[in-house]
């Protein structure tokens, strides 16, 4: 086989073309009177000819030790790897290259190689012959360490003039959209079709009537689109021969604009003159002028980060019901619409969602409402068992907080008398060693904190018994007359119930699932969901569910 590699890091370098090399390979097939083996394999040789252009400096860092001691890794290289793994096999007797660093850069590759010659494999260079001798070896170390300080070399060299170039404010990367690159960092010129275009994006959003939707939209209208990007080569195009690369063309396709592509136009520092440094900093650019002020580009910004509506969108319709309804399968927001003068409530579920009605009368849902009102609403026997039940509940509430008033008081005073008989005798129980300085210091501190927290407590208990007497109270005026109100109340008065009464309203089929806000749950745990009729659904709350420290 004849091995040639022309290396991504160095393309400048002339001597070491992929036909400079074909020609001094051949003189050496032809010096020697080697056989090259007549074979094609499709994304590998061509006549036993091997074209690569990868950079043999680069390892895959994942190095695996498994169980039995072997060492396993990958090789960056696939042509080579498989090359590799041929002449491993013995259906090729050798390789020819035209010097050591066309082979291998890296340790891990100059080890199989290695590996394989001491197997017998016949491997051949141009440009060296290694005897089978310690100097030959020596002369291999010398090869291959030159290679590795070649490649380590111009690396740290291309990181250093790009950290220096970085450093000055020159735009070592690609431009974004609105400027050309012509292949001179020094030059970043503006693109004359689409910079106007982006500076105009800019002023139309700073005045706050447009949002990134509507804005992209009108991009697009205007015809700005992406720059022309070749799409990925497959792995078939990446290996293909050189010859072949001329053969293979891939147009360059310009996409249009979607939302998050307008986004990190307006986000991006490089419209008002600036380029990344080596720290991730943003700098003054050398390389290219700002396309708009940084002002304009903050006042975007501040424009874009609220929630706000465009005034490009289409006006609001005047219903109400907007955000109450949910789909009880997927979550999504039954939306109101008018149709045929009648207002629907319409749900864009899931394709997957298995709710068969994304679309519903608003009429009928408000009825469904109002029965869960009416169910939720006392009758007047229910009233007359609440009063009853409210009187009894307050006095039983009422006697447990009296016994708890006198435990507490109990408490108190015991925690007084100890407080005084500490303090009066302090000096005689300092005398007497019962406490230390700071053990003393301690136990006052702790007689008066615990004092404390009886008072506080005395007074909450006082302050919540009040607060359930009177929201039992407001809350039996209020469902006396609840459901009149509701039922010829219009939409906006029924809406104002709905948000009074539910915290969530979910609906799928022809079942309303909900849940009612902290003040009416109580009247809610009288009743099971609407589809459930096997169980008794006329518990009354009592008071002492209200008040569960009592």
């Amino acid at each position: 086989m004849i091995y040639k590699r022309k290396s991504t890091d160095d393309k400048e370098n002339q001597q070491n073309s992929i036909a400079y090399q074909k020609t001094e390979t051949m003189r050496l097939v032809l010096r020697d009177k080697l056989r090259i083996a007549p074979v094609s394999l499709v994304s590998f040789c061509v006549d036993g000819m091997i074209t690569e252009k990868h950079s043999a400096f680069k390892t895959h860092k994942a190095l695996e030790l498994t169980e039995d001691g072997q060492v396993q890794f990958d090789i960056e290289r696939p042509k080579f790897q498989q090359m590799m793994y041929f002449l491993s096999k013995g259906y090729f007797k050798g390789a020819v290259f035209l010097s050591w660093d066309r082979a291998s850069r890296n340790s891990r590759d100059e080890m199989i190689i290695r590996e394989l010659m001491d197997r017998g494999v016949d491997f051949r260079f141009v440009n060296a012959k290694y005897d089978k001798s310690s100097a030959g070896e020596l002369h291999k170390d010398i090869d291959g360490m030159f290679s590795k300080h070649r490649s380590r070399d111009t690396r740290e060299k291309v990181m250093f003039t790009f950290r220096n170039l970085r450093e000055k404010g020159v735009v070592t990367n690609r431009a974004p959209v609105g400027y050309l690159n012509l292949g001179d960092m020094y030059h970043k010129p503006f693109d004359p079709v689409r910079a106007p275009i982006i500076k105009q994006m800019f002023e139309m959003v700073a005045t706050g009537e447009w949002t990134l939707t509507p804005i992209t939209k009108w991009a697009n209208e205007q015809g700005l689109t992406m720059m022309p990007m070749r799409r990925r080569r497959t792995p078939e195009e990446k290996a293909a021969e050189e010859d072949d690369e001329d053969t293979i063309v891939i147009e360059k396709i310009s996409r249009p604009l979607e939302p998050g592509d307008v986004e990190r136009i307006f986000k991006n520092p490089f419209y008002y003159g600036l380029t990344r440094g080596n720290d991730g900093e943003w700098k003054k650019s050398i390389s290219h002028e700002a396309l708009v002020t940084k002002e304009l580009a903050d006042k975007v910004i501040q424009m874009l980060s609220g929630r706000r509506t465009s005034k490009h969108y289409n006006t609001k319709l005047p219903v109400s019901y907007r955000g109450i309804f949910t789909c009880g399968l997927c979550g999504r927001v039954y939306t109101p619409y008018f149709r045929k003068k009648h207002i629907y409530m319409g749900a864009r579920c899931d394709k997957s969602c298995p709710n068969p009605r994304k679309n519903i009368a608003a009429k009928e849902l408000e009825n469904k409402v109002g029965e869960l009102i009416n169910k939720l609403t006392f009758s007047n026997g229910e009233l007359s068992d609440i009063d009853g039940k409210t009187q009894t509940d307050i006095n039983d509430i009422e006697y447990k907080r009296k016994v708890a008033v006198e435990q507490s008081e109990r408490r108190k005073k015991t925690i007084r008398e100890d407080l005084s008989y500490l303090r009066e005798n302090r000096i005689t129980l300092l005398k007497a060693c019962v406490y230390t300085p700071e053990a003393y210091v301690t136990e006052e501190q702790r007689l008066s904190s615990e004092l404390s927290a009886l008072q506080i407590e005395e007074h909450e208990a006082d302050a919540t018994t009040h607060e359930v007497i009177v929201e039992i109270m407001k809350l039996s005026e209020l469902l006396e007359s609840a459901y009149l109100h509701y039922y010829i109340g219009k939409s906006k008065a029924k809406e104002m119930y709905m948000r009074l009464i539910f915290s969530e309203l979910k609906f799928s089929g022809n079942t309303l699932e909900y849940k009612c806000k902290n003040g009416f749950r109580a009247l809610q745990k009288r009743l099971l969901p609407i589809c459930d009729s096997t169980e008794n659904r006329t518990q009354i709350p009592s008071l002492k569910s209200l008040c569960p420290n009592y």
